[in-house]
């Protein structure tokens, strides 16, 4: 049990001043990156983006950046060239090394490529984000906390809280799984500790957080989920309501597999979410999705790569043909899939 409470301590905040024990380690980039402070005027966010990693560094129209802070410096981007992309000849490998001091708590290690402040949506707008993406060996099959894409509201300086993404790509075990949160809210039943809900048609399993006024639904997981994976999800909301359209989340593996996600969050009833994983459509999320409390800014945004609470040893993952876009088309470019989607 002493691992388990130690990652749950660790998913109730992300404080960063906890991460700084002292000077700031350089970042270990594999080549000159430019960083992404925002420009003068705010772009239209309803504008296509797209990068498919073919040149040196990011391409403009693509509105990506690759931070720098303490938990990003245990990160590493690299443009590689050759058979190995998911499509055309390049792609980006990003790899996080293990930077936490000892018994640090709340410090992770990350390589995530934001966007640029500029590009950032409206909270409530829709909007779709693909990309491709597969694991290097070995894929970590550790109970601890792994994230390959997270969608996140704003968060205003001086802001009083720490939220967690609205939307979120995990991994834990080994095992794929999505979920969803929002603000707290009683839940219809809830069952017995470290056992996860068998809920109802029309209810959604969720892991209660009062502490933060959150909670985090499970909306999908790989074929791998077994009765003991994620336990703290002990809860059922009626608040959250998952349909599933037959095809299951990939598990982690090392070949390309293409998401596209349509996010429109709304804490109050409206949110809506879509997932695919090449063409085939995983799910539909609709309920509360996203928070609604003072600090939080007007706009919600997309960030990809490794993500790990503190950890020995080095995580990579690889991650092609990024696009943005309002229109569905644009990003899952079937249109009669697209045609689908209510």
């Amino acid at each position: 049990m002493a691992p388990r409470q130690r990652r749950r301590r660790q998913w109730h905040g992300r404080g960063l001043a906890a991460c700084l024990g002292g000077a700031v380690v350089a970042l270990g980039l594999a080549v000159s990156v430019t960083l992404g402070a925002a420009g003068p005027a705010r772009a239209d966010w309803r504008k296509p983006l797209a990068d498919d990693f073919e040149g040196t560094t990011f391409a403009p129209g693509g509105g990506l950046f690759f931070k720098k802070n303490f938990e990003q410096s245990a990160g590493k981007v690299t443009f590689e060239k050759g058979p190995g992309a998911f499509s055309g000849k390049g792609y980006l490998k990003l790899s996080v090394r293990h930077i936490c001091p000892p018994g640090r708590e709340g410090c992770s290690e990350r390589a995530e490529i934001w966007q640029r402040t500029r590009n950032r949506v409206p909270f409530g707008a829709g909007i779709w984000d693909g990309f491709a993406v597969r694991f290097a060996k070995p894929i970590p099959r550790d109970d601890h906390r792994y994230v390959i894409a997270q969608w996140k509201r704003e968060i205003d300086p001086g802001a009083k809280g720490d939220w967690s993404p609205f939307l979120a790509i995990r991994m834990d075990r080994g095992k794929l799984f999505v979920t969803v949160e929002t603000d707290w809210a009683k839940a219809v039943s809830v069952g017995p500790k470290g056992v996860r809900a068998r809920c109802p048609a029309g209810q959604t399993p969720v892991w209660l957080r009062p502490k933060t006024h959150q909670m985090r639904a499970l909306v999908v997981a790989d074929r791998g989920f077994e009765k003991g994976d994620a336990t703290d999800f002990n809860a059922c909301t009626d608040r959250i309501r998952v349909t599933r359209h037959g095809a299951p989340l990939p598990q982690p593996g090392t070949k390309w597999v293409d998401y596209v996600i349509y996010s429109r969050p709304g804490a109050h009833g409206k949110g809506h979410i879509e997932i695919f994983a090449d063409n085939r459509w995983i799910a539909t999320v609709k309920g509360d999705i996203g928070f609604d409390a003072p600090g939080l800014g007007k706009n919600q945004y997309f960030k990809f790569g490794p993500y790990r609470d503190g950890e020995q040893g080095i995580w990579t993952m690889y991650y092609d043909d990024f696009r943005r876009s309002p229109q569905c088309r644009d990003v899952l470019k079937d249109a009669a899939l697209c045609a689908k989607v209510r």
